[in-house]
């Protein structure tokens, strides 16, 4: 089990630790529903230096990425954040990702954890011999923080000399912080309270993370760990890889179409193509709990009858809404917003209704 870079100091503040994706991380610092609201209404900061960092580089470096990715790379400009996925043969999502164009002919990938060492010989077995690409894994060397909430630009932007007012959403820069060079700060975040993530060299995780706790304490910084990250992405209706989507749905039925780019030739296109000419079967959908009970991963979602028409992939109360809140792939035409539906909470049926997605 690898351990992160700043593992004492979040064991030192009382952190819950727990296994995820070969990591001991931070679950909880204290309370899941006070560090969500913390996020919502203020500011906190997430060690999520887990994640997986690749450097695409070379000549045909566009080429490679336009083949092994869902999304049109060729639209990223220097600075310029993408959201896209990996996809296997038969359409299924291996992994998804963001892409950074650092420069012309060099981009940063970042992947999810437990996927580095798949990801990494899934891009190696399309990796071309005859042109020049070149694969680098940076993860063991890479920290990855995320500052999120209404206050983080307030929390941030004292350590840079840079206006992150100007950073619009999906977008980078590579700057100096905390006096220390070359600090890549994007406007991206997984949890829909607005935010920035900052990836630093090992060799500066503590000093980073040291100077954005100092500075956010007039802010009432506090950090966040990964159950709350949990229901903040849920209530943005954002998919987690290994419950919402994985190798088995495509990005059609999990409703990432719009991270899918017909006009290029890549890696599961003709099953995609198949799809949209024979329809879905099946469709990823956010639904409420019209009754007082939460729903949870692999829970059946049922017709008015009992029948099972789906099944829960991710669930859980909304501190926010003070509801049950999920997501699920239900058959059609059950996917239809304003739908009722059961969800089968042991042997009792709860009432919910498929939702426009995001919940707030």
């Amino acid at each position: 089990m690898k351990k992160l870079v700043l593992d004492s100091w979040h064991r030192q503040i009382g952190a819950k630790m727990v296994a995820f994706a070969g990591f001991e991380m931070p679950i909880r610092y204290g309370s899941e529903i006070e560090e969500h609201r913390a996020v919502r209404q203020n500011v906190g900061i997430f060690d999520i230096s887990h994640m997986g960092e690749f450097v695409v580089i070379g000549k045909y470096a566009l080429d490679f990425l336009q083949k092994v990715t869902s999304n049109n790379v060729a639209k990223l400009y220097n600075g310029k954040v993408q959201y896209s996925c990996f996809l296997n043969e038969n359409g299924g999502i291996v992994d998804d990702l963001l892409v950074y164009r650092l420069q012309e002919n060099k981009y940063l990938l970042v992947v999810n954890a437990a996927n580095i060492e798949k990801d990494w010989q899934h891009l190696m077995s399309y990796l071309p011999s005859d042109k020049e690409v070149i694969l680098q894994n940076i993860s063991d060397e890479t920290c990855l923080f995320a500052l999120q909430g209404p206050n983080a630009q307030n929390v941030l932007q004292p350590l840079v000399n840079v206006s992150l007012s100007n950073l619009a959403y999906y977008t980078f820069v590579v700057t100096e912080m905390a006096g220390i060079p070359d600090i890549l700060i994007s406007a991206t975040g997984y949890t829909g309270a607005g935010g920035f993530e900052i990836c630093v060299p090992n060799q500066y995780a503590e000093t980073i993370w040291t100077k954005i706790i100092e500075s956010g304490k007039r802010f009432h910084l506090q950090p966040i760990g990964l159950g709350a990250r949990d229901t903040l992405r849920l209530e943005k209706g954002y998919c987690l890889y290994g419950n919402d989507i994985d190798e088995t749905t495509s990005p059609l039925e999990a409703g990432l179409s719009w991270i899918v780019s017909f006009q290029k030739e890549f890696i599961g296109k003709e099953t995609l193509l198949q799809q949209q000419r024979d329809g879905l079967q099946r469709k990823l959908v956010g639904f409420v709990m019209k009754e007082k009970a939460i729903p949870r991963a692999h829970y059946l979602i049922c017709d008015s009858t009992g029948k099972s028409i789906g099944r829960v992939t991710s669930g859980s109360l909304s501190p926010t809404l003070g509801y049950g809140i999920g997501l699920g792939y239900v058959q059609k035409p059950f996917d239809e917003i304003g739908t009722q539906i059961l969800i089968r909470i042991r042997n009792n049926f709860h009432q919910a209704q498929v939702c426009q997605l995001p919940f707030l």
